[in-house]
C-alpha cells in the first residue's frame, strides 16, 4: 500500500474502533438508570453486559473465516452496519429484551471489527513499523475509555440513557461511509470452506464457558448453573480443539502455538487482562458504593489515567520499535504490580486526589504493556497464520478479562464475609470488654439523640453493623487486589521469556 493511501485508511480504522469502545464503556456507566428504567433486577440487567460478551466471543474465532471469504472494504462496512443497527435498537428498545437483542448486534459487528483491524494494521505496515503503527491503533483503546465513563455519566444524570445509543447512530453511519470512500480491500480473499463443526464447538464452548464464569461473580463458586456452564464449556472447547487439530480446513489455525514468541505473549497478555480488568471493577465499586460517589465523579478520577494511556500508547509503541518488548515489558508491570498493591491499603478515609493519582501512575505502567505484547506475538507469525494469530489473541484476551472479573469479584465477596463474621466474633457481648464498649456506645448514642436507652440501643446497633460492613467491604476490596498484584507478578516472570523475533521480509505490496 502506498504511503499517501495509509493515513486516511488508519483514520478510518481508528474512528470504527474509537466509536465501538466508546460506546461499552459507556454503557456501564449507564446501567443503574436502565435498571431503574425498565424495571429489572441486578441480576438481569446484567445480561446487558454478559449477552454483548457472549455474541462478541462466539465471533471472534468465526472472524478468522470471514477475513478470507469477504472483502476488507465491505467486512469493515457490514461490522460497522451492524453496530449501527444495534445501538438504534437499544435507543428505541420500549422494553429489556428488545433493548438485549440490540446489545446483541451491536457484539455481532464489534465482535468482527476488532481482529478485523488488527490483521488490516499487521497487513499494512512492516513488523519493524508494527509498534508505532499498533501504538496509533491503541489512541482509540485507551481515549475511549477517558471520554466514555465521564460523558455518560454526566447525560445519564441529567438527561437519558437512551442518548448514549443515539449518539452512536450518525457517528456509525458517517463511518460507513467513509469505509466506502478511503478503505481499500486490503486482505488476501483464500475462499475456505468454514469449518460448520468447529463453528458449533467454539460457540457452544465459549458460549457456556463465558456466561459460566461472568454469572460466578454473583452467585459464586459452586452454584449449580455455574459450575455446570463451565463444564459444558471445556468439554465442548475439548471437542473444538481436537477437532482444530484433525481437520483439512479448521476455523483457528491452532499451528500459532507453535511459535514460542507468540505463545509467551499470549500467557503474559492473558495474566495482565486477568488482573487490569478484575482491578478496574473492584475500583467503581468503592469508589461509588463505599465512599458514596457519583457516577460522573467515578468517570473524572478514572479520567486523568485513560487520558495517560492514551498519550503514552504511540510513545510506548515507538520504543518498542527501537528496543524490544521485554524492557517494556518489565518496567510496565513492575509499575502496574506495585501501584496494584498500594490499592490493598484502601481505607474510608483515602483522599480522592490520592485514588486518582495512584490509579493514573497505575494506568502509566499499562499504558507499557497493552499493545506492545500483543504486537509482539501476532509480529512474531508468518503472513498466512495472522488472521489466526489474531483471533486466537483476541478470544484468549476476552477468557481472561472474563475469568480475572469473576474471579477477583469471588475473592472479594467471600473475604467481605469472613472480616464481617471476624467482627461479629469479636464485638460478642459474651467478651467483658466488648459488652463493657458496646454499652457505652449505646448510652451515648441514646444521649445525644434524646432517645430512651432501648431505642438509642437498638438504633446504636444499627450503626455498628452499618460500620462493620462498610469496613469488612473495603477490607474484601483490598484482598481482591492483593490478588491481582498476585497476578501481575506472574505476568512479570513470564515477561522475562519475551523477545524480539528475528526480522523477516516482507512484501512491498499487499
Amino acid at each position: 500500500m502506498e504511503n499517501r493511501s495509509i493515513a486516511p485508511t488508519v483514520t478510518v480504522l481508528i474512528c470504527g474502533m474509537f466509536i465501538a469502545i466508546l460506546n461499552q464503556t459507556m454503557v456501564n456507566v449507564a446501567i443503574p438508570h436502565m435498571m431503574n428504567d425498565l424495571n429489572v433486577s441486578t441480576t438481569t440487567v446484567q445480561w446487558l453486559s454478559t449477552g454483548f460478551m457472549l455474541a462478541n466471543a462466539i465471533m471472534i474465532p468465526i472472524s478468522a473465516f470471514l477475513m478470507e471469504s469477504v472483502p476488507t472494504r465491505l467486512l469493515f462496512a457490514i461490522a460497522m452496519a451492524m453496530f449501527t443497527v444495534g445501538s438504534l435498537i437499544c435507543g428505541i428498545g420500549p422494553s429489556f429484551a428488545v433493548v438485549l437483542a440490540g446489545r446483541i448486534v451491536q457484539a455481532i459487528g464489534a465482535g468482527v471489527l476488532m481482529p478485523l483491524v488488527t490483521n488490516i494494521f499487521l497487513r499494512i505496515f512492516p513488523p519493524d513499523q508494527m509498534g508505532k503503527a499498533m501504538g496509533t491503533m491503541g489512541i482509540a483503546m485507551m481515549f475511549a475509555p477517558a471520554v466514555g465513563p465521564t460523558f455518560a455519566g454526566y447525560m445519564v444524570e441529567h438527561f437519558s440513557w437512551r442518548i448514549l445509543f443515539f449518539v452512536m447512530v450518525p457517528l456509525g453511519a458517517i463511518e460507513v461511509i467513509l469505509t466506502f470512500r478511503f478503505l481499500p480491500n486490503v486482505l488476501k480473499l483464500t475462499y475456505p470452506k468454514l469449518d460448520w463443526a468447529g463453528a458449533v464447538f467454539s460457540t457452544i464452548g465459549f458460549g457456556a464457558l463465558l456466561y459460566g464464569l461472568s454469572e460466578a461473580g454473583s452467585r459464586g463458586w459452586g452454584d449449580p448453573i455455574v459450575d455446570t456452564s463451565i463444564i459444558v464449556g471445556l468439554v465442548f472447547l475439548f471437542f473444538f480443539i481436537y477437532r482444530q487439530l484433525t481437520a483439512e480446513a479448521p476455523l483457528l489455525s491452532l499451528k500459532v502455538f507453535g511459535n514460542f514468541t507468540f505463545t509467551m505473549s499470549t500467557v503474559v497478555s492473558v495474566v495482565v487482562n486477568m488482573a487490569m480488568f478484575g482491578a478496574m471493577l473492584l475500583l467503581p465499586i468503592y469508589i461509588q458504593n463505599i465512599r458514596g460517589y457519583t457516577a460522573l465523579e467515578s468517570g473524572l478520577l478514572l479520567l486523568p489515567g485513560a487520558i495517560l494511556m492514551g498519550i503514552m500508547s504511540p510513545i510506548s509503541g515507538s520504543l518498542f520499535d527501537k528496543i524490544g518488548v521485554r524492557p517494556l515489558a518489565i518496567v510496565g508491570l513492575l509499575i502496574t504490580a506495585i501501584t496494584t498493591y498500594q490499592f490493598t491499603k484502601l481505607t474510608d478515609e483515602s483522599t480522592y486526589a490520592h485514588l486518582m493519582a495512584l490509579y493514573a501512575l497505575r494506568s502509566f505502567g499499562m499504558s507499557f504493556i497493552m499493545m506492545t505484547i500483543m504486537t509482539e506475538g501476532l509480529n512474531a507469525l508468518p503472513i498466512s497464520l495472522k488472521s489466526s494469530g489474531t483471533a486466537v489473541s483476541n478470544t484468549m484476551r476476552q477468557v481472561a478479562s472474563s475469568f480475572g472479573t469473576a474471579l477477583l469479584v469471588t475473592v472479594m465477596s467471600t473475604r467481605t464475609n469472613d472480616h464481617l463474621a471476624s467482627y461479629s466474633n469479636n464485638l460478642t457481648l459474651n467478651n467483658p470488654i466488648s459488652a463493657e464498649m458496646i454499652g457505652g456506645f449505646e448510652a451515648g448514642v441514646a444521649a445525644a439523640t434524646g432517645l430512651p436507652l432501648e431505642v438509642g440501643g437498638a438504633y446504636a446497633l444499627t450503626i455498628l453493623g452499618g460500620l462493620a460492613t462498610k469496613a469488612s467491604t473495603i477490607s474484601g476490596i483490598n484482598d481482591a487486589f492483593v490478588v491481582a498484584t498476585g497476578i501481575t507478578l506472574v505476568g512479570l516472570f513470564f515477561s522475562l521469556f519475551l523477545h524480539r523475533p528475528k526480522k523477516r521480509s516482507v512484501p512491498s505490496k499487499p
